[in-house]
């Protein structure tokens, strides 16, 4: 045999053998089958109407899950009232007929008022983002899963997106001092409302989508809700032409986003990472969406809706603190948990709001600076 007839069988005899391993390899392991991944869907209801802006961030949260699990968890929100009144989530939230919600703590002031202090407190110079920090980092998620065992909440409970300060509120004329809250018909929530009471006013605790009829219908003098793009959604220009910036009754404050317990504490680990880090994800858009939108309504309240907005006085904002005085201490004799919290928060913002104070820069220079004159100013009352 010639050599290149023994290299002609050899490469025939390696073939063989090849073709014998592939065929035994292939009757061991079968032809792998796809299976489409169990789908678990999730129905949550926000306490905003269909189209504020509020309804809008739930909406984005919602996508940012559905988008990062890729489709295996489905969260479909729905608008305040299709499933239960505004003021009704939390119940409906815990008892499981609804999964989840999107709404504020201070929704849920009559099961426990301490819950008002994460929308409607003091917050002791924090803004919220301090809060969120101090929610995240000073106790706060503690002291809040706490306070919701303590009335046999079953909800698993996020913080998100920090609110910007809203404003005093829609009026018929300008509020000069703080005697002009005496007898006044006024729209706000949580512990605003002991604020607002004790300066006199008569206090209604409205859900947003019946705030503008009741202004327009006289049984209301005045009304705050939040900030320009949701008032200008929600109507208030087309009954006030008046609009107060700057108060203390809600200086910071967050949205919450629940689940019933029972339905999160099931779902596998992987899904409660997704969602842990959509929240956080979902708080930052929070804030840059709120600065782009609110600032653009600002300016057309102003120029397309000839709003007039006034700053509120400083004798108004002394009154109110001296107010919030008064509520820690009464709130705080009554409930324990409240007195707990709001010491909590009162420690972190002293060192926060000093740090914050001492290292970050005014903007007001840079500001006349680059604008001058150019930047309208709210008047004074």
């Amino acid at each position: 045999m010639t050599d290149s007839s023994k290299t002609a069988a050899q490469r025939r005899r390696f073939l063989k053998s090849a073709a014998t391993a592939t065929v035994a390899t292939g009757a061991l392991a079968a032809p792998a089958i796809a299976q489409t991944p169990a789908v678990t869907s999730l129905r949550f209801q926000s306490t905003w109407p269909s189209k504020d802006i509020f309804h809008e961030y739930a909406l984005d949260f919602a996508k940012k899950v559905n988008d990062m699990t890729g489709g295996e968890l489905k969260i479909e929100v729905l608008p305040a009232g299709s499933v239960v009144p505004a003021f009704g989530l939390f119940e409906a939230v815990s008892k499981g007929t609804l999964d989840g919600g999107h709404g504020i703590l201070g929704y849920h002031y009559g099961k426990q008022n301490a819950l008002a202090l994460w929308n409607s407190g003091p917050m002791f110079g924090m803004d919220a983002t301090m809060l969120l920090a101090w929610h995240k980092y000073g106790g706060g998620a503690a002291l809040l899963q706490k306070l919701y065992a303590s009335i046999g909440g079953n909800v698993h409970s996020y913080l998100c997106g920090p609110m910007t300060t809203q404003p005093l509120g829609w009026f018929k004329k300008p509020i000069t001092k703080p005697e002009d809250f005496k007898g006044l018909k006024f729209r706000t929530n949580g512990l605003a409302i002991d604020l607002f009471t004790a300066m006199g006013a008569a206090v209604n605790a409205l859900p947003a989508g019946e705030i503008v009829p009741a202004l327009d219908r006289g049984l209301l003098d005045g009304a705050e809700f939040n900030n320009a793009t949701s008032d200008r959604i929600l109507g208030f220009p087309d009954v006030s032409k008046v609009c107060m910036l700057q108060s203390y009754h809600q200086s910071a404050e967050t949205f919450e986003i629940s689940f019933n317990k029972t339905k999160f504490d099931a779902l596998p680990a992987k899904m409660k990472a997704i969602i842990d880090n959509a929240v956080e994800a979902a708080s930052s858009d929070v804030s840059w969406k709120a600065i782009d939108r609110y600032s653009k309504d600002y300016v057309e309240l102003q120029t397309k809706d000839k709003v007039k907005f006034y700053k509120t006085p400083d004798s108004v904002l002394q009154a109110q603190l001296n107010v919030w005085n008064t509520i820690l201490e009464k709130k705080s004799a009554e409930n324990p948990l409240f007195k707990e919290i709001a010491e909590s928060q009162k420690v972190f913002a002293e060192r926060v709001v000093k740090w914050d104070q001492d290292t970050n820069i005014s903007r007001r220079m840079s500001v006349n600076h680059f604008f001058g004159a150019k930047a309208a100013a709210p008047k004074k009352a």
